[in-house]
């Protein structure tokens, strides 16, 4: 995958151990890794969403130096992170933004060797 590193990869495969199966989707992926905001509602008050503290800081940490590294990388992701900033979101969230999306190409990745084993035998 493009700006993952050998150093960032293996990092981000000792932390999720390489078993897909434990996380189910990207999405939970994600929020194990902080990518994704949690609710912070309570009573009437709704649509609240903050960055959860409870979250695996080694593998947010990797994901978001790889999401740097691609962001100077490529004029795309370059572009989507400038738009985020343009919306009004601090730097670390239009750089986490791009890492989440990420984080679900990388999902499919290493879903889907496992996949292609277990239909083949």
């Amino acid at each position: 995958m493009p700006a993952i590193n050998n150093l960032l990869g293996a990092e981000i495969l000792a932390v999720i151990g390489g078993d897909m199966d434990l996380s189910g989707s990207p999405d939970r992926l994600a929020t194990y890794a902080g990518l994704a905001p949690a609710p912070r509602d309570s009573g009437k008050v709704g649509g609240n969403r903050h960055r959860p503290k409870r979250c695996h800081q080694r593998l947010q940490r990797a994901l978001f130096l790889a999401a740097m590294s691609h962001i100077t990388r490529c004029s795309e992701s370059r572009r989507y992170s400038d738009r985020k900033r343009a919306d009004g979101k601090r730097h670390s969230q239009a750089v986490l933004a791009p890492a989440q999306l990420r984080v679900n190409v990388l999902w499919a990745l290493l879903r889907g060797p496992a996949r292609l084993r277990a239909h083949a035998t």
